[in-house]
């Protein structure tokens, strides 16, 4: 029999993405089959098992995330939680802290050393412990304001899950060496870290804190893609659809529409220094992870997933 519970939330999830309808062929080739196998390892743990799904910006790991979390659900009655490294960026507050003791750069989130590990150590911590009765508070950070949502708007997870799924542009990254570090990658680290401070300290927080945040791991997904240049292309289509749907959006007094949020939206020259903050790990990310990753999930030049 048909799980029509199943149907109706993979239609939702079609609709809140925008996903064309050739995108459920994606789901039914690649997505599911992937959500039975971590399903089935999920069996034989005795902890919740942590998946980590790695894809530089643009790339749809949301996207990944929020499939697999319903395919679990709904079609295998497994409980799945969820933990976007997005939602543990430091608050403005905090960057603003690092810009001024270690280097003006660490203002903009992003790269390692950017987010707030303990938060998001106890969160897992939380979710491993957690038991039928538990409500685990997760973490939201709120782009539009570039901070963290306060913590009684966090939505909660309730009960204990069985599958854990962490996802983040710089999951899983591995540090570069100091020859490496040496050559900047592009003009942001000619022009504005020329003594190499900024990307020193990132490479450090890699080798450090993350690298023990990135071992609570029990398996990695990446999402491939094909280049920088296609990354950089997805991102720049992201932002702009980003400023059509702010563009659109019903104003005071438009059909009765509520208030639209004030989002920062980024011109063209400021996406391309913005961009320029996560070069260097995406480039190595995409020429070294390809072959230690558990699942490896290759997107086309047209993001399309191509293989499993």
């Amino acid at each position: 029999m048909p799980n029509t519970d199943t149907d109706d939330a993979l239609e939702a999830l079609m609709n809140q993405h925008q996903l064309p309808p050739a995108y459920r062929r994606t789901v039914n080739d690649v997505l599911e089959p992937l959500a039975l196998s971590l399903y089935q390892a999920s069996r034989h743990a005795d902890t919740p098992l942590v998946v980590g799904i790695h894809g530089a910006q643009g790339t749809g790991k949301s996207t990944l995330t929020d499939f697999l979390r319903v395919l679990l659900a709904y079609r295998y009655k497994c409980p799945t939680a969820s933990l976007s490294l997005d939602d543990i960026y430091c608050t403005r507050e905090q960057r603003a802290k690092l810009a001024n003791e270690v280097d003006p750069l660490l203002m903009t989130r992003g790269v390692p050393g950017t987010h707030d590990l303990t938060l998001g150590n106890r969160v897992l911590d939380r979710l491993l412990a957690a038991n039928a009765g538990s409500r685990t508070a997760m973490p939201t950070f709120n782009k539009a304001l570039d901070d963290r949502e306060p913590e009684e708007n966090w939505p909660l997870f309730i009960g204990r899950p069985e599958i854990i799924l962490v996802e983040g542009w710089c999951l899983g990254a591995l540090p570069e060496t100091e020859a490496a570090l040496a050559r900047p990658m592009n003009a942001l680290e000619a022009n504005e870290d020329r003594s190499g401070d900024w990307r020193t300290y990132v490479n450090d927080q890699l080798r450090g804190p993350y690298q023990a945040f990135f071992d609570r791991l029990d398996l990695l997904v990446m999402l491939k893609a094909p280049s920088m240049e296609a990354v950089t292309r997805w991102r720049t289509e992201q932002e702009r659809k980003l400023a059509e749907r702010y563009l659109s959006a019903p104003r005071v007094g438009e059909d009765g529409g509520r208030p639209a949020p004030e989002v920062r939206i980024m011109g063209d020259q400021e996406l391309e220094r913005f961009i320029m903050h996560y070069e260097r790990i995406t480039r190595h990310c995409l020429d070294e992870m390809p072959d230690r990753a558990d699942v490896l999930l290759e997107l086309d030049e047209d993001h399309n997933l191509t293989r499993a």
